[in-house]
């Protein structure tokens, strides 16, 4: 494989759109489907919202992965690789993360009315939420993403010395996984588990098995329905079916827990989640190729773009679905009306993040500070500017950006 010379695949920014849908339908109905609204007769979809979606932020993460195998699976890796892919990311990712979380930890402290008392502890508790992703609930995904980048030139340089290790990579990434789920559930009880790569690391293996497969995995995402061979089309079917299956036994077991209080082991909702999710980012890369081969281009141009500013969108939208729920005045818990308060969150988060990141990158000198690697559509035609996306090379390889040749 000719990492140098891979061909781009734009329906990659189709699948961040995909991701990032399902990342703001989970946030805007966490409250809802926790316990704020268990009396709603609409409490099953307000539930049912909140567990189907949360494939988005592990659909990301096998995004993240597969974009950096496929794009250097076949170089060597050498010290200016690595220094390159480093200084990218310390630009493009750490940067933006540890911008956000200061104003994200200093906001909470504001609201709490804290902000200005003991200066010293909470600067101490800052640097503890800093190095464990906790600064604010949606940032624990640029922190895992941080360990995996720390790993990913010791993982491509032991994939890349023996097929053996690729055949066997999504196996031993799912035993590794489920062996520390299972060893934290009865040994070492951290609570904060989901902030640790090894919590996902069958999704990168995956993205990387894929990744490095996929010239003889991509004629079953680019080829018509009636062109495919049997054999594909009953694949595609099981893989449907199987992640239906799972998704809807993942929100009822969820449901009968959450409405009537009947729980069972918490290794069921880690397994569960764990099928659910890794079918997912099966299904929507199967989707995201035909959505780009079969939908309007309208249609395709609108995800292209969202895809595009995904990673930004992240960053910014838990802070307008803060603000927005602080207008919900007094609509009934139980009401319909209740059920379009909290799509309007979802859209307002959507639509005000797209409109405030595109105008940032658009306007603002150097917005990839903040935001990080600016799209190339988006970026102020200005000699030499830094902060767009390298061709062969996505600064947030899961949530953003350009890639391929």
């Amino acid at each position: 494989m000719d990492a140098a010379r891979q061909e781009r695949l734009p329906q990659l920014d189709i699948y961040r759109a995909l991701a990032i849908t399902g990342v703001l339908h989970v946030h805007a109905s966490s409250f809802a489907a926790g316990e704020q609204a268990l009396n709603s007769p609409y409490y099953y979809w307000l539930n049912w919202i909140n567990i189907f979606f949360k494939f988005g932020t592990p659909s990301f993460i096998f995004l993240s992965s597969f974009v950096l195998f496929y794009n250097y699976y076949g170089r060597p890796v050498t010290k200016s690789l690595i220094g390159n892919f480093y200084r990218r990311r310390l630009k493009y990712v750490l940067l933006p993360y540890l911008l956000a979380s200061i104003g994200y930890y200093a906001l909470t402290l504001y609201v709490n009315g804290v902000l200005m008392q003991q200066p010293v502890q909470n600067l101490y508790s800052f640097l503890g939420a800093l190095f464990t992703g906790s600064a604010y609930a949606h940032l624990y995904f640029v922190f895992i993403s941080i360990q995996f980048y720390l790993l990913f030139p010791l993982i491509l340089k032991l994939l890349q010395s023996s097929r053996i290790w690729v055949k066997w990579a999504f196996p031993l990434g799912l035993a590794l996984q489920w062996g520390f789920i299972i060893w934290n559930k009865y040994q070492l009880h951290i609570v904060g588990k989901g902030s640790l790569s090894i919590s996902y690391l069958a999704y990168y293996m995956l993205g990387a098995y894929i990744a490095i497969n996929f010239e003889g995995i991509k004629g079953w995402l680019v080829l018509p329905w009636n062109e495919l061979r049997s054999g594909h089309k009953r694949l595609i079917v099981l893989l449907l079916t199987s992640w239906l299956s799972a998704a809807f036994i993942h929100v009822q077991l969820w449901y009968e827990a959450r409405h009537f209080g009947i729980w069972t082991d918490s290794l069921w909702y880690e397994l569960l989640w764990n099928i659910h999710t890794l079918l997912s980012a099966l299904v929507l890369l199967y989707v995201t190729f035909w959505i780009y081969r079969r939908a309007p281009r309208r249609v395709v141009a609108f995800l292209t773009r969202m895809g595009e500013l995904s990673f930004a969108v992240y960053l910014i939208h838990p802070l307008l679905l803060a603000v927005y729920r602080r207008f919900r005045y007094n609509i009934p818990i139980d009401s319909l009306l209740y059920v379009g308060f909290i799509y309007g969150g979802l859209l307002v988060a959507l639509a005000g993040s797209w409109m405030i990141v595109q105008f940032t990158f658009r306007r603002v000198p150097r917005a990839w500070i903040v935001f990080g690697s600016v799209p190339r559509t988006l970026a102020p035609p200005v000699k030499g500017r830094q902060g767009y996306t390298a061709g062969d090379d996505s600064a947030q390889a899961g949530l953003k950006g350009k890639h391929g040749a």
